[in-house]
């Protein structure tokens, strides 16, 4: 049925084609009517081989930049860790010179005491000082009292009238 269909396609279409003169010579009139069939597309046939190896190519490329791809993001990920941990050691190294400063301050502070302070050996003299200081002291302080018992007992004397003799 489908070849009676295209003989009366070609027939209408021969019929036209010598209505309408379109080529000037018979020859070349009869050369384009028998040309007018089915033409057939050849296509190439693809290889077991040949596509092997475009698949393989394929996804060996899809592969390489998928893993390229998640390379480089790991990469961006490890980059952003680093430059965090170098701002947080900036930041602790910052503190550390901070405290550094604070220490020799305090250092510097506590040589300055320990200049203006006394030494062991420095009270130990002053202390040794003292002492005779003091021991000084209590013998003046006990030869007044003999002093003035010496007068209470002549004036004690004198009040009751037995001797006349003072002691200066």
């Amino acid at each position: 049925m489908a070849s009676l269909v295209r003989l009366t396609g070609l027939s209408r279409l021969h019929s036209r084609l010598q209505s309408r003169n379109f080529v000037s010579s018979t020859t070349m009139r009869n050369d384009a009517t028998s040309n007018l069939g089915t033409v057939q597309v050849q296509k190439k046939p693809i290889g077991g081989f040949r596509g092997g190896i475009v698949g393989f190519l394929f996804g060996f490329s899809l592969a390489s930049s998928f893993a390229a791809y998640h390379l480089l993001e790991e990469y961006q990920q490890a980059s952003a860790a680093l430059q965090a941990s170098v701002e947080e050691l900036k930041v602790s190294t910052e503190k550390v010179s901070a405290h550094v400063r604070r220490i020799e301050a305090v250092e510097k502070d506590l040589k300055a005491l320990a200049d203006a302070s006394a030494s062991k050996d420095d009270v130990s003299k002053v202390r040794s000082e003292v002492k005779k200081l003091y021991d000084g002291l209590h013998v003046e302080f006990l030869d007044l009292r003999t002093h003035v018992w010496g007068i209470q007992q002549d004036l004690h004397k004198l009040s009751k009238k037995e001797s006349t003799e003072i002691r200066i």
